[in-house]
């Protein structure tokens, strides 16, 4: 799929809608308590419409992902020291695409909706769409492994029995039938699965509790990233009493969002041994990131229209503003620290019919990604300067794209940037062991212009 076709299929107020009749169908028989969790205040959960990406796009999204994961693989990246086995589940890679390519806004540890976006692409497989689903084939047994696998790495062979799912008051978090879907999940697989807030947690000398049932894995929810409000969950976490998922050590490797400003900081990417190759992946993918000073106060605000601040422990764009909107008394309490800035990267836009009327929504890509493999590709259209599930016709989208096909995510597939001996970067494909240049691909180093030493990271 060409960007000219992506563009015209996205200006198409017809193209792709989603089967509300099938979705519906689809909620009712995950049972009455999780369709009831989909209440009115979820009116815009799911989009009217599914998102088209290219086939550059979805290439570019690959190789910025890979070229964070290995700057973050390198011993110097993080200061952090951690003995946790486990890798994470669920990272998400927020990318705003537009006419110059795929743009890396934003990575999270706990990222937030593919339950749903599973159960979404599930609900519309019968559906004739144009292009195919950014998805693995077997997506919920993949996600089901995922956390086999976390509980093996910290485990090896011993028998997983109880799984909790994690977050402040749960029932009343927005992504509530989220961790029903989860807990369904779960179940189906063989394991009990609950639904706990870290409130009701109890370490004992044994191991972490929820009532009398002995916790073996937790599925991390929360946003304190740091468990310093959580002392029996920590406790346990510190003492190995149980297996946590995400946990703080990732979030810190990746999803601290000072990494952003040294991603783009090429200098510092050479010191730490960082390729050419990689380092120009890292500088077309990902918007110039600064940390804000009150030093540099005058010229902050008088370049502030061309950036986006973000505040360091800030989520779900709570405190985010972008520089062309922020009033003087705003822009002084940013100055007061804690606050990193982003150059402005315009999200791609989805034309959209909202009761008769044609609607321009923003949209943002997130990919889903697990040990640097991505397992779903979602969209989230909205209206306003941050995401947000308050829009007509707006919510979580499907991603679609000819040429990405299933294939493109299956199973022990990854992709390298090869460049040495001083020929041109290319990026091939592995699949089970059998290496083959992905020709759609070659792209990226003509738009680079790498042509490098061989690349260290």
């Amino acid at each position: 799929m060409a960007n000219d076709e992506m563009t015209r299929l996205n200006e198409d107020v017809f193209a792709a809608v989603i089967d509300r009749v099938a979705l519906e169908k689809n909620l009712r028989q995950r049972g009455s308590n999780f369709r009831r969790s989909v209440g009115a205040r979820h009116a815009h959960l799911f989009a009217d419409v599914a998102v088209f990406v290219a086939a550059e796009q979805l290439a570019q999204m690959q190789a910025v992902i890979a070229a964070v994961e290995r700057v973050a693989a390198l011993p110097a990246w993080s200061a952090e020291r951690s003995d946790a086995k486990c890798k994470g589940v669920f990272f998400g890679y927020d990318f705003h695409l537009n006419e110059s390519g795929a743009h890396l806004i934003e990575i999270n540890t706990n990222a937030g909706g593919a339950f749903l976006n599973a159960l979404l692409l599930q609900s519309q497989a019968g559906k004739a769409f144009p292009g195919g689903a950014a998805a693995n084939d077997q997506l919920e047994q993949n996600i089901v492994e995922m956390f086999r696998q976390e509980w093996r790495l910290e485990r090896g062979d011993a028998p997983l029995h109880t799984l909790a799912i994690v977050d402040e008051q749960p029932a009343e978090q927005y992504l509530y039938p989220e961790f029903l879907l989860a807990q369904q999940m779960f179940e189906q697989a063989g394991m009990h699965a609950v639904i706990a807030d870290p409130a009701e947690l109890e370490r004992r000398t044994d191991g972490l509790y929820l009532g009398e049932r002995k916790i073996d894995l937790v599925y991390n929810r929360l946003t304190d990233f740091s468990l310093a409000g959580y002392p029996a969950l920590s406790d346990a976490y510190q003492r190995k009493q149980v297996v946590l998922t995400p946990h703080p050590a990732a979030y810190v490797r990746y999803a601290d969002k000072r990494n952003l400003a040294r991603l783009t900081d090429a200098g510092l990417l050479r010191a730490l041994g960082v390729g050419e190759a990689t380092i120009a992946v890292l500088q077309q993918g990902i918007p110039q990131t600064r940390v804000v000073g009150a030093d540099d106060a005058e010229q902050w605000w008088a370049g502030r229209k061309q950036w986006f601040f973000k505040p360091l422990s800030g989520y779900g764009a709570r405190g985010a503003y972008r520089g062309d909107k922020i009033t003087k008394r705003v822009f002084e309490e940013i100055l007061c620290g804690g606050y990193v800035a982003q150059k402005l990267a315009v999200p791609g836009e989805r034309l959209v019919s909202v009761n008769g009327e044609t609607a321009a929504l923003k949209y943002d890509v997130r990919c889903y990604v697990y040990d640097g493999g991505i397992q779903l590709i979602a969209a989230r259209l909205y209206q306003g300067q941050t995401t947000n599930f308050r829009t007509p016709g707006g919510g979580f989208a499907l991603v679609l794209s000819a040429e990405c096909g299933r294939a493109l995510l299956a199973d022990n597939f990854h992709f390298m940037v090869i460049d040495h001996h001083r020929i041109p970067a290319v990026l091939f494909r592995v699949v089970h062991g059998q290496v083959g240049v992905l020709r759609e691909l070659d792209f990226i180093a003509a738009m680079l212009g790498i042509h490098g030493d061989a690349d260290a990271a």
